[in-house]
This record gives structure tokens, C-alpha cells and sequence, in this order.
């Protein structure tokens, strides 16, 4: 078929179907105008009055008719065809329209009752719609079908295809907007389908809605040739179909024969591809939509004596005068008269039979479909016991091992144990982030060539490298939204590349939380290795731990932060975060080799107390303490650990605690987050007017920030990263931040009363032993030996 002729000639739709679908395109419409607009009079049984207008307008109606039409034509197609089929809304600030075609199917009545298909309900469906205590203006968590918060532009289609990853029945039709389709992460999801695997996989089917402007401005797709755009999308690996035009009827037409086209050519792209299955693949050019319509069709041509339909002004609200301007409020009547409504809904405002008849029945519905809903299909991972994994160690801090290589092995085994459910996604970085021990088990999925020199790459595996994070962040919420599990493995340092997408997945659980139909979800894991403390080749670029502040920011409700010290702890954490549902669970942990201080049974019951009173590493004996060593991070740790050995063997007889926490929401009151210690728990551990001296693996800000309502929060002094950097060895590093052994030790002898001037001697010691390592840095270019090789003493 030759794609770069304007579209399909052929009317697939005889008289009464394209009298139908036209009818419940004008309905969707009709609902749509009236959600912007209207607190009453739901079916216009009489004139418009400004006492019927919302006092505040606000919402999209220029996207809106080509989502309801393309919405409506689907239906048409899953009836016909049988598919199952969700819908991920782009544009999703054209919430209005997707609300208004769940309520037409049913599912909007079915779980709000008091908007159920009556004129009474119609006039609720109306007042809700972006209006104190209703819903949002896009498509939210609120709306039945939906996978995709509409709120922010640019991640529908790796929603779209991660939705589809181990969903060989799910189609998943997603509409992008033109203005969207000039957002990076957008542009860099159209590749999505190089990983997209015919056989094991679903189907996604890119609709992009071309109507011709953005907020203010003209979108670049708009105003590139015919040539241009339809090279473009070939030359990323898709088979374009256009659909255009301004005639509702030619264009039901024309996109009926479209999507007949290809849902054909899908069919026949899986039926290769299963015959190929055990012989050579062969990436599909799958088909897309270009949809190009008027922006705002069906509304208003002329505004005041401007242009309006067709062009940037009809974004929002056409019409933004209707309660003061007479004319403007007539305007607005015609208008949604314009759809006949007297047609589309009788006289208690249920949709005339003709349109009930139209959509798809009970879970076919997309507003109904469970995959829309993932907690109705989640099944618990199968996870061997971590234990069996654990690092042998001999005593404390004196066994070397890479926690997440020892973790890789554990993974390695729960890709192997749920082969249909789990995927590793990261940029690249798994071999990086020593978890190659998964490709013993699995490879990437790969569907471009292959060349003899690749490792690991295939049609099919669990391992889903690309580099961009925003894709994995997208591909991995749309494969957790619609029933599975995941894990996002980063560098620390531009995991802030998803920092607004994160922000999106929090709100989303945060309001889910409060939805009583939405199911629990898997949690959004991530795993930042690559850390701060060790970048010692790439530098201050790579040093960055702020990501872990920006989630804290959250709902207590949604976010927990863990920084487990060492392989077994770290086992046990990501165990029991691969459990969770409805968290994003944040773990940071370094890969670099490293003291480990736990057997698995003290790991165990660390971190199920989430933070704790080392006594081996502790000299207070159970007693009243002088000062409180706290750690959390592998490196911070470390640095704990041998300032406390130089204390013991200096200052005997100075009680000194030595307190590690893996859990980081622990240092804040039962009060303020649900793993919170309660306050006479934290003063037993911490002292209620003791000097705590806290090495922190990020900014020193956010245990302030943490622990600011605690007695004796006067007492803390935290050391942690403040942006000193460069490309220099691990212990020059600490020392540049002032979080190394040395300074500590100085810290105890400053804020303990009285330790100064009996301790004069030894500060001048550490102030010494400080520039002693800086200049061996310089020197040699590694860092002095006994503190490379510093172990606890036995």
C-alpha cells in the first residue's frame, strides 16, 4: 500500500452505521461542551441562562472531538473484531471528552451511581467536571480506563508500550498529541517499538492527532510537508496512515477503512511472526494513524470577529465571556444545539438505544477493561528466599564483597521464577551496575539486527536496556499500571532526569489510595547504584544525590527511601520492596567492593527495625552514651565505623553509640510518616541532650529537615555531601565534604563539653592525618594504605 497517498478511498460504513457512529460522536461532544460550561440545564429543556454557566470555565475543548472520534471508531472495532483494548490519552488534557464517552459506555454510572443516565446524573457529570470537590480537567486517576496521567505531555507512548510488554492479547491504542510529539521523551518512545516483540507481546498503535496548534503556536508536525512527516515516522520503523479532513462524514468514513487497514496489517504482522518464532526475526514496520482534523471541530467558527475553529483559540474555552457577554452565551447555545441532542438522549437523559447499542459490552468496554485497573490482574511475584544469597562474613566490617553483585545473583533467579510478570529496566547500566548475573538467565529484548559481536540481545528477555531514562521510567509505570512488577536500576546522578515523572506515578498512587475501586499496584522500585561517594573516574558530573530530597517532598503515605550499608541488608530490602504495593520505594546502594558489616540473621532483623544500636561498633555499653556516631549509606558507614575504631583506642574511655539506619523515614515522628520511630523511642536511641554527630550519604539539609520536631534536634550535626566534587579517590572525596574519619573524630572532640582541652593533642592528630591523605592523593593518585584498607579490629 503506498502511505503517502492522503488515505483509503474505500466506505466501509454503510448508511445506518455511519448515521450511528456519527450519533454517538455528537453525543460525546455534546457531554464534552457540557462539562466545560454548564451547573445546569443539563438538556437545554429551556433558553440558556448565566445562572446556568460554571463561574470559573476551565478545560480543553480544541483536542476533544478527534479523541471522542477516534474513541468511538475503536469501539466499533473491538465490537467487530473482539479485541481487548485499552486507551491511553496523550492529550490528556481533553479530559472532558474521555469522561464523557466512559459515561456513555456505562462505566462512569456503574462506579458513581449519582451520575448515572438520567438527566439529573447528566447534570452531575456536568458540575463535577473541574469543579471544587469533582474531578480534574484531564485525564486523572478518577477516570475508569485510564494508565495515563494526563496532567504532564510527553510519556503516553512508553506508557503505551510498557502497558504492552507480556500482553500478547492487549491492543493499546494511544493518541498523541502534535504538541506533545515535540517533547524529547516522546521523540525518543517512538523506537519503542525495537523492543517490541510480536510473539510474547502486545500491540500498540500510535494515533498521532495532528491538529495544527499548541497553546499559542503552531506545532512543528503541522507545518512540515506531507513528505517530511511521512518519512519520518518510516524512518522510525512505522507504516504511517493518514486520515484527514473537515467533513464528518468523509472522515468517519476514511478512518473506518483506516483502522480496518491496521488492525489487518497487525494481524497478519503477529501471524508471521508466530510462524517465525523459532526461526530468524524480523522487525515489523507496525502501522500508525496520522489524524489530521481541525483544532476545536464542530465548535465555533468565529469568536468577536476573529477566527476561532481550526486555529490556536480554540485550545481551551471558545467561548470565555458566556456569563456577562449576551451574545457570547447565545453563541454557546447554538452551539451545543448544533449536536441535536433531542436525537442523542430521551426524555429522563439516557442515550437513545442506537447509542447504548454502539459500545462494547462488560470488560471489552475500554473504560472497564482490567488491564486500565492492574491491581485486578496482579499476582504475586514467586521470590527464592534471599537468604540463601547472603555474603558470608567473618565478624564485622572485616569481609570485602559488591552488594549488588551478590544482589544480581538473587535477581538473576527472580527474573528466572516469573518469566511472564518481572523485567529489569535501566539505561544501559545493568553490566555496569554489577547485575550481569541476570543474562545467566535472560537476554535484552532486542528486535533490530543483530550483529556477532552483541551479547545478549534477542527478540525476547527480561532485561530492557535503552538510553534514556524517561522511556524506562514510562515503559516500567505503564507495565506496573497495568498488573506487573519491575525494577528500575539507575546511576544516582541522572535518575533526576525522571524527576517530574516521578512526581506524576507518587500522585497517581497518592490518589488511587483514596479511589475505593482502583486496586493496589506493584510498587515503583528503584535502585540507584553508581553513587555519589564512588565516581572515581567520572566525577562531580556524576555526583549528585538529591534525588532521594525530591522524593521525600511526597505524600508519607506513597515514599519510603532505604540505604542499606552492605550486600545482606540490601538483600533483604529489595526483597521486601519487590513485595510492596502502592509504594515508590527508593534504594541506593553502592556496587564498588566494599566492607560488609552483617550476617544475614543481624541484616534480617536490622533492617526490620529500620535503623539501630550497633554494639559491636558501640563503647557505651548499654549506658548512658557521651556522643552518637549515626550512619546511613555504605560510605558514610565506613567513615562511622573508623572514627570510632581511632576513638576506641584513643579516648577509651569516652562512651561512645554508634547507630545505623537503613530506613530513612525512621528519623521522622510516627506522626508525619507511617515507619516513623515515635519520640521516646528516637531519644532512647539517639539521647535526649547527647551530641549526634550523623554522616549522611546526601545533603545534610534533609535529616534536618527530618528530624527538626525531635528534643534534641539542637544536639545534631549532620555531615554529608555539599557539592564538593571532582574526578579523585574515594577517601579524598569524604575529605573534601568533611565527612571522612578524621573530621568526625575532630566533630567529638568540638562537641562533647569538656573533650576539647583534654583532647587538644588528638584533634591536631586528625587535622594532621587529614592533610597526610590529601597529599599522598596528590602524589601517588590512590589513596593512602591504611585507610584503603582499613578493617574493624578484632
Amino acid at each position: 500500500m503506498d502511505t503517502t497517498q492522503p488515505g483509503l478511498d474505500t466506505a466501509p460504513l454503510d448508511d445506518e452505521e455511519l448515521a450511528r457512529i456519527d450519533a454517538y460522536w455528537r453525543a460525546a461532544n455534546y457531554l464534552t461542551v457540557g462539562q466545560i460550561y454548564l451547573l445546569d440545564n443539563p438538556l437545554l429543556r429551556e433558553p440558556l441562562r448565566p445562572e446556568h454557566i460554571k463561574p470559573r470555565l476551565l478545560g480543553h475543548w480544541g483536542t476533544s472531538p478527534g479523541l471522542s472520534l477516534i474513541y468511538a471508531h475503536l469501539n466499533r472495532c473491538i465490537t467487530a473484531r473482539g479485541l481487548d483494548m485499552i486507551y491511553v490519552t496523550g492529550p490528556g488534557h481533553g479530559g472532558p471528552a474521555i469522561v464523557a464517552n466512559t459515561w456513555l459506555e456505562g462505566t462512569y454510572p456503574e462506579l458513581h451511581p449519582s451520575v448515572n443516565h438520567s438527566e439529573e446524573g447528566m447534570k452531575q457529570l456536568f458540575r463535577q467536571f473541574s469543579f471544587p470537590g469533582g474531578i480534574p480537567s484531564h485525564v486523572a486517576a478518577e477516570v475508569p480506563g485510564s494508565i495515563h496521567e494526563g496532567g504532564e505531555l510527553g510519556y503516553a507512548l512508553s506508557h503505551a508500550f510498557g502497558a504492552a510488554f507480556d500482553n500478547p492479547d492487549l491492543t493499546v491504542a494511544c493518541v498523541v498529541g502534535d504538541g506533545e510529539a515535540e517533547t524529547g521523551p516522546l521523540a525518543g518512545s517512538w523506537f519503542s517499538n525495537v523492543f517490541l516483540n510480536p510473539v510474547s507481546d502486545g500491540t500498540v498503535l500510535p494515533i498521532l492527532h495532528l491538529n495544527g496548534y499548541k497553546i499559542a503556536n503552531p506545532t512543528i508536525f503541522a507545518r512540515i510537508s506531507d513528505e517530511d512527516r511521512m518519512s519520518y515516522f518510516r524512518g522510525v520503523g512505522y507504516e504511517p496512515f493518514l486520515v484527514e479532513g473537515d467533513d464528518p462524514a468523509a472522515v468517519h468514513q476514511s478512518m473506518a477503512a483506516t483502522l480496518d487497514a491496521c488492525f489487518d496489517r497487525i494481524a497478519e504482522i503477529r501471524a508471521d511472526a508466530r510462524r517465525r518464532a523459532n526461526g530468524q526475526a524480523v522487525r515489523p514496520r507496525w502501522p500508525m494513524i496520522i489524524l489530521r482534523t481541525p483544532k476545536g471541530w464542530t465548535g465555533p467558527a468565529e469568536v468577536d470577529g476573529v477566527p476561532v475553529a481550526g486555529t490556536w483559540r480554540a485550545h481551551q474555552v471558545p467561548l470565555s465571556g458566556v456569563r456577562t457577554n449576551p451574545d457570547h452565551l447565545a453563541m454557546l447555545e447554538a452551539w451545543m444545539r448544533s449536536y441535536r441532542p433531542e436525537e442523542l438522549f430521551d426524555a429522563t437523559g439516557k442515550p437513545a438505544p442506537e447509542l447504548l447499542d454502539l459500545h462494547p459490552r462488560g470488560a471489552q468496554r475500554m473504560s472497564a477493561n482490567p488491564h486500565a485497573n492492574g491491581g485486578l490482574l496482579l499476582r504475586d511475584l514467586v521470590l527464592p528466599d534471599y537468604r540463601e544469597y547472603g555474603q558470608e562474613t567473618e565478624g564485622h566490617g572485616r569481609t570485602t564483597g559488591e552488594a549488588t553483585k551478590v544482589l544480581g545473583k538473587w535477581l538473576r533467579d527472580v527474573i528466572s521464577a516469573n518469566p511472564d510478570r518481572f523485567r529489569l529496566f535501566g539505561p544501559d547500566e545493568v553490566e555496569s551496575n554489577r547485575l550481569g548475573a541476570a543474562f545467566e538467565t535472560t537476554d535484552r529484548q532486542w528486535q533490530a539486527d543483530v550483529y556477532p559481536t552483541d551479547e545478549h540481545q534477542a527478540p525476547q528477555g527480561r532485561v530492557m536496556e535503552v538510553l534514556s531514562e524517561h522511556l524506562c521510567e514510562g515503559w516500567l509505570e505503564g507495565y506496573l499500571l497495568t498488573g506487573r512488577h519491575g525494577l528500575f536500576t539507575s546511576y544516582e546522578a541522572f535518575i533526576h532526569l525522571v524527576d517530574s515523572m516521578f512526581n506524576q506515578h507518587a500522585k497517581w498512587l497518592k490518589t488511587t489510595n483514596a479511589i475505593p475501586w482502583r486496586r493496589p499496584i506493584a510498587s515503583l522500585n528503584y535502585l540507584l547504584s553508581s553513587h555519589v561517594w564512588r565516581q572515581d573516574h567520572n566525577g562531580f558530573s556524576h555526583q549528585d544525590p538529591g534525588f532521594i530530597d525530591h522524593v521525600i517532598n511526597k505524600k508519607a503515605e506513597v515514599v519510603r527511601v532505604y540505604l542499606p550499608p552492605d550486600a545482606n541488608t540490601l538483600l533483604s530490602t529489595m526483597d521486601h520492596c519487590l513485595r510492596s504495593r502502592q509504594y515508590v520505594n527508593v534504594v541506593v546502594a553502592g556496587k564498588q567492593p566494599a566492607l560488609q558489616y552483617t550476617s544475614m540473621d543481624e541484616a534480617v532483623r536490622h533492617c526490620e527495625r529500620g535503623l539501630g544500636i550497633w554494639e559491636w561498633a558501640s563503647t557505651d555499653e548499654g549506658r548512658s552514651p557521651d556522643v552518637v556516631l549515626a550512619c546511613a549509606g555504605d560510605s558514610p558507614t565506613l567513615e562511622v565505623l573508623a572514627a570510632a575504631d581511632i576513638l576506641r583506642q584513643t579516648l577509651p574511655r569516652l562512651r561512645v553509640r554508634v547507630v545505623n539506619v537503613v530506613d530513612l523515614m525512621r528519623l521522622q515522628p510516627d506522626t508525619e510518616h507511617p515507619h516513623g520511630l515515635p519520640d521516646r523511642q528516637f531519644d532512647t536511641v539517639f539521647t535526649a541532650d547527647k551530641p549526634v554527630l550523623f554522616a549522611f550519604h546526601g545533603y545534610p539539609t534533609l535529616i534536618h529537615r527530618l528530624t527538626y520536631r525531635r528534643t534534641n534536634h539542637e544536639n545534631l550535626h549532620v555531615r554529608g555531601y555539599k557539592e564538593e566534587g571532582t574526578t579523585t579517590t574515594p577517601f579524598d572525596m569524604v575529605m573534601r565534604n568533611d565527612l571522612d574519619r578524621f573530621r568526625l573524630v575532630i566533630d567529638v572532640i568540638d562537641r562533647v563539653p569538656g573533650l576539647g582541652e583534654n583532647a587538644a593533642g588528638l584533634r591536631q592528630q586528625m587535622e594532621d592525618a587529614r592533610h597526610a591523605a590529601r597529599e599522598h592523593t596528590r602524589t601517588h593518585g590512590e589513596d593512602l594504605p591504611d585507610v584503603a584498607g582499613w578493617e574493624w579490629p578484632h
